[in-house]
């Protein structure tokens, strides 16, 4: 790619990043007070977050059965109000384990 149209596109990035960003600040100058904006707005970053980690997660290993079982195992121990590292390692575990009898089957 020449080195012009790279830098074109990079400034259009960074155009349509700040205003993606700059805008909300320029149009909303007051306080938000509907609560149902609120609670959506204290919503959305979780949820991009999970819709953008999920299909990574169950799609990182050979196959999607270990990567379901990492999840799933991830999901109960999260449930059961385990401490994060603890989580990421039965997780990553029983995703490793799952992978391993996959293989042998």
């Amino acid at each position: 790619m020449p080195a012009e149209k790279f830098f074109i596109y990079l400034a259009i990035m960074a155009g349509v990043t700040y205003l993606i960003r700059a805008l909300p600040f320029a149009l909303c100058q007051n306080k938000v007070k509907n609560r149902f904006i609120q609670s959506f707005l204290y919503y959305v970053p979780y949820a991009v977050l999970a819709a953008m980690t999920f299909p990574a997660v169950i799609y990182s290993t050979d196959g999607i059965i270990p990567g379901i079982a990492g999840t799933a195992t991830g999901l109960l121990f999260a449930y059961n109000r385990k401490s994060l590292l603890m989580v990421a390692v039965v997780s990553c575990a029983a995703a490793f384990a799952a992978e391993m009898l996959c293989k042998l089957l």
